[in-house]
């Protein structure tokens, strides 16, 4: 019988066995492949990590030989032995999952280590300083990951280490400090663990595989995979590398460089390093590094070194990279390397030069951007005018600015968020587990930490604006304030951040929008070159249109005219048109209503001058244009003369007539133009008199007027005809000839994407509303479900998304797909789009593009989003049987 390999040596492995072996046990198989300076070492495969959960969460027996034999392998490589009193061999435990999830799973050093072997580490090296803060940190790092020891339990005795000693920095604490520390440590072990620190260093490779495996499982890492739509199924790696180490002195260092700027995208290095430190001190903040461009001054052959191997790396994966590298005695190491994160400029920055300078296709390129980080280009920047002196500043670690009450927690950041109240995180840094409190916030501040820390990795991955390093600000998380700038700021206060100059304000500043860069516009052009799919927007006002054409969009598919009445202008006479008691009455409000509407159609007819509009004709149901009963009867209470009670009085007998059980499923959209006719005459009748005067005035208009909520064919049939009788008495033959208006209907019904045949002979257009149809369909009230039980479904996994998010294409996308093929076996030129929230998010568009649809619509400011997310779709089904272009070779 086969036995199944759980473990493979980096050089058995290569970059097309991620899945695997995990992206970084892959890329460090490919780099050791084609010679570059990686300390050797194994990868144990996410294959072995199902297998350890399906295991009830144990290492098989089969598991622990293959580890043994890989153990045996590396020693022989290394000339050196695991557990070795005198010359020990020590690695690293790192987790690796598939896609990458920096900072989310756990990681363990020096594992090797124990009383004995460090005796040997310090006699080896001359260094017993060294030798014992390398021991420290394992029984720290050993205590947090694998015994669930808090992690302040140990800060708190190196704190008073220092003290003791008076020193500030950890390169200052002698051989005796560490030894001294190293016991308090084992005793911490014991007391809060109930067990003591391992010497058996087999053990402690056992202990640090099975931690790291269920780091896949802690709550950043779900939280992570929840936001990014990564597979829980996907399980973790487990890389064990032999250690190299940047503490051995001033020859010695560690960093994290760039191969381009990953807040500009600008074609040079970028990224820090600490000399005499370890890998884990740069990313956690723990101190302040210095810039990368500063080694090239302190260890220039290094850098040389550096900056080549940087750019074979760039050159072999066609992207940005984000390498880990160590120094050991002015030897260069590299120990990771992976596609950086960046933020949405940078992403279109260096998608667009990788292109120019021929490393990928524009269509590649295209497929680099993450279209869910455009937002962050198209939101708010810094009112510089109006700023005024900053109190701190910092590390511009993520470009964007915000605006936010000040939090010094990840827990009070989340519970604010959900009350609707806009927080700043405030941290001396951040740490794994604040990734759902940098979530939920705007922004986010640390005193410490530089720009690879892991606040700024993880917010520039989320595109919220981040400020890393403002050491001029003290925070005390204790007493819920900072100090900066002889200023207090306490919990509850507001901040403004400006990410991109990494500025620091007291009070709300004024924010500006956004422009289009001219990276933006290009990708945008190419992706218009490659969409099959028109982008149209929703868009109720002129104002919102003028935004919309600006950001490219080709129409508008959704105006919901009902959005039109709630001004407070308008609202009086809404109401009375609700208030009448007869059709003469009712007629009368219209009439000082039809101006209004024709207005607003002008509006937006000029506005998209040449391109189709769209109008859904009124569809809420008529109470929500009323106040609600308790708010009458408050007021009936409070009313002085009897004219306002009896007026009052009638307002509540009208509420109470036009409640209804399920007002969602009750009179609206079409049945109340069946029930009321008169509303949508005055609609139609709006639109094609605000068509006449544009036309009159060289205006090239397009409407296309859509009946809500059709079931059957006869409601449509009934009400385009009525319509169609409002265009001859408006426009006359001439008149709609020049007009060209179109009549469809929203299909958001599923009876009528299952009728959609005989529903399609009355139609020029569908428009799915994918709202209602999910709302229909799954049977969900939206606002109870999200308010309700789809947390549960979500963190259950009985639904892969929430449905209101991302299109379900199972049941709704069914009945989409169902209704366009009916629809077109009728008409084979009809015209079919999505309108509801769906036609911004992109997996929702690449559904719409396989389903053959003909546009989507969505909000302005995720016009340009949708066009890429198009450009995407048309690529990905256009070379999804086709191999990925073989990369150059380092």
């Amino acid at each position: 019988m086969n036995v199944q390999s759980w473990v493979y040596s980096f050089e058995e492995g290569h970059a097309g066995m991620r899945t695997l072996l995990g992206g970084k046990g892959a890329n460090l198989a490919e780099m050791t492949r084609v010679g570059l300076p990686v300390p050797p070492g194994f990868t144990i495969t996410t294959d072995a990590c199902r297998a350890f959960f399906r295991a009830g969460n144990r290492i098989s027996g089969e598991l622990q030989l293959q580890m043994r034999e890989a153990v045996t392998r590396l020693e022989e490589k290394k000339g050196q032995r695991l557990g070795d009193a005198a010359d020990p061999l020590l690695v690293s435990v790192r987790s690796g999952s598939v896609d990458s999830m920096p900072g989310m799973m756990d990681t363990i050093l020096n594992l090797g280590l124990n009383d004995e072997t460090v005796k040997g580490l310090a006699a080896g090296t001359g260094n017993a300083r060294f030798a014992y803060d390398c021991y420290r940190r394992l029984i720290q790092m050993f205590g947090q990951v694998v015994l669930g020891i808090e992690s302040i339990r140990f800060e708190r005795l190196l704190r008073r280490l220092k003290r003791e000693l008076g020193v500030e920095q950890d390169q200052e604490v002698s051989a005796e400090g560490w030894m001294q520390l190293i016991g308090e440590y084992k005793d911490c072990v014991k007391a809060f663990s109930g067990i003591d620190f391992p010497q058996d260093v087999h053990e402690q490779l056992t202990l640090a595989t099975e931690a790291v495996f269920k780091s896949w499982h802690n709550q950043r890492a779900q939280v992570y995979r929840k936001i990014n739509r990564i597979p829980d199924e996907q399980g973790t790696a487990v890389n064990v590398q032999s250690m190299v180490f940047g503490n051995k002195g001033d020859d010695c260092g560690t960093g994290v460089v760039f191969t381009r700027n990953p807040s500009t995208g600008e074609r040079a290095l970028f990224g820090e390093y600490l000399t005499n430190a370890q890998g884990e001190d740069v990313v956690a903040g723990v101190r302040t590094p210095q810039s990368i461009a500063t080694l090239k001054d302190v260890m220039p052959r290094v850098y040389d070194e550096l900056s080549e191997l940087c750019g074979r790396l760039e050159l072999h994966y066609a992207d940005m990279q984000d390498i880990e590298f160590t120094v050991e005695r002015g030897e260069l190491y590299v120990l990771q390397t992976r596609g950086g994160k960046r933020n949405a400029q940078a992403a279109l920055r260096i998608a667009v030069d990788l292109a120019a300078e021929g490393v990928v296709s524009r269509e590649e390129a295209l497929m680099r951007i993450e279209v869910s980080h455009l937002e962050q280009l198209l939101h708010r920047g810094i009112d510089e005018q109006a700023a005024g002196d900053a109190i701190a500043s910092g590390l511009p670690a993520s470009p964007g600015a915000a605006v936010g009450m000040a939090v010094f927690d990840a827990d009070t950041a989340a519970t604010w968020a959900q009350a609707g109240k806009p927080v700043i995180l405030v941290r001396a840094e951040t740490t794994p587990e604040d990734i759902h409190g940098v979530l939920a916030a705007e922004g986010v501040l640390t005193s410490r930490g530089g720009m690879t820390s892991h606040a700024a990795v993880v917010a520039r991955g989320m595109g919220k604006p981040c400020v890393c390093g403002c050491e001029e600000m003290r925070i005390d998380p204790t007493l819920r304030e900072a100090t900066a700038g002889g200023r207090t700021i306490a919990e509850g206060d507001w901040l403004t951040l400006d990410g991109t100059s990494g500025s620091v304000y007291a009070g709300q500043i004024p924010l500006k929008e956004a422009a289009v860069t001219d990276e933006l516009q290009q990708v945008l052009s190419w992706a218009d070159d490659v969409r099959r799919l028109r982008v149209y927007a929703n868009a109720d006002t002129p104002a919102d249109a003028g935004i919309a054409r600006g950001f490219g969009a080709e129409g508008i598919g959704l105006c919901r005219t009902e959005h039109m009445f709630f001004a407070p202008e308008r609202l009086t006479v809404m109401q009375a048109m609700i208030m009448a008691d007869s059709r003469e009455e009712r007629l009368a409000a219209l009439a000082l209503l039809l101006p209004m509407q024709q207005a607003d159609f002008e509006g937006l007819f000029r506005e998209m001058d040449g391109l189709p509009v769209t109008i859904r004709l009124l569809d809420p149901p008529l109470h929500e244009f009323l106040p609600n009963a308790g708010e009458l009867q408050q007021k009936l209470r409070a009313a002085g003369t009897e004219e306002e009670q009896e007026q009052l009085r009638r307002m509540i007998r009208k509420v109470q007539a036009l409640h209804e059980a399920n007002p969602m499923l009750g009179q609206r959209g079409c049945r109340l133009g069946i029930v009321y006719p008169e509303i949508y005459d005055m609609q139609a009748e709006a639109v094609f008199r605000a068509a006449a005067a544009c036309i009159g005035g060289g205006i090239s208009v397009h409407p296309e007027i859509m009946i809500p909520l059709v079931g059957d064919a006869s409601e449509l049939s009934l009400l385009r005809e009525r319509v169609e009788r409002a265009a001859d008495r408006v426009l006359g033959e001439a008149g709609k000839s020049a007009c060209g208006f179109k009549v469809g209907t929203m299909i958001e019904v599923p009876r009528a994407a299952l009728t959609a045949d005989r529903i399609a002979a009355h139609a020029d257009f569908f428009s799915f509303g994918t709202n209602d149809l999910t709302q229909m369909t799954y049977g969900y009230s939206r606002d109870d479900a999200e308010g309700g039980f789809m947390a549960h479904y979500l963190e259950q996994k009985l639904l892969p998304h929430n449905p209101f998010q991302v299109l379900d294409p199972d049941g709704v996308g069914q009945l989409i797909e169902l209704a366009a093929t009916k629809g077109r076996s009728r008409k084979p030129g009809l015209k079919t789009g999505i309108c509801g929230e769906h036609g911004g998010d992109k997996d929702s568009i690449a559904f719409c593009h396989r389903a053959g649809l003909d546009y989507v619509s969505c909000s302005p400011y995720r016009i340009p989003m949708a066009r890429i997310a198009a450009a995407q779709a048309a690529i990905e089904n256009a070379v999804e049987d086709k191999k990925s272009p073989t990369v150059q070779a380092i």
